[in-house]
């Protein structure tokens, strides 16, 4: 039998990831059974669930997919770029999965102690990475310095869940870039 590469086995992950991440966006985490979640990835249960441990682990990976790709881009270019980024792809189905799973990530720390005790480590994740680069940007003289970071961070946290649910519900992204200058120019030393 012949034996599958690592590299052949984290692409196939990362298939069932996108795949995934459409079919909990479209149907939520219930609405997403492993039928559904077959048809979507094209694959069996039984090579599906070879990857992830069960559909509550898929939707963890799916989650703690974006929320890496999230602390990246905010280690680097800040959480204003992050909704920039997300503007910029509001109409692409990838962004509608993303916004979607965003949603049910939500719901689920509502309504899940389980969950939400899991996800608690990638939350703080994604909230150090934006205090850390409000640090940095403040040391190099670029931030106001009469607001404490933390409740910068606030103001920054607040304006993205407002972008994420005012996209996720379907409204138009209209002028939201420059809502967007008005938010980077709040924190912005003048």
């Amino acid at each position: 039998m012949p034996r599958v590469s690592q590299d052949q086995l984290d692409a196939r992950r990362q298939e069932i990831l996108a795949a995934a991440r459409a079919c909990f966006a479209r149907h939520g985490y219930e609405g997403a059974t492993v039928r559904r979640l077959e048809e979507a990835t094209g694959l069996s249960r039984g090579a599906i669930f070879h990857h992830f441990r069960d559909k509550d682990s898929l939707f963890l990976a799916v989650a703690e997919d974006d929320a890496a790709a999230m602390v990246e881009t905010v280690t680097r270019n800040g959480l204003v770029q992050v909704m920039r980024d997300l503007l910029a792809r509001a109409v692409s189905p990838d962004t509608t999965g993303w916004l979607g799973s965003q949603l049910e990530v939500s719901r689920r720390l509502r309504t899940d102690p389980a969950f939400a005790k899991r996800w608690a480590e990638r939350s703080e994740a994604i909230a150090g990475a934006t205090r850390e680069r409000l640090l940095r940007q403040r040391e190099a003289g670029v931030l106001r310095d009469d607001v404490p970071i933390d409740v910068l961070a606030q103001f920054l946290e607040l304006a993205y869940d407002g972008l994420v649910l005012h996209l996720a519900m379907g409204r138009p992204a209209g002028d939201l870039a420059r809502v967007l200058d008005l938010v980077e120019e709040a924190v912005r030393r003048h």
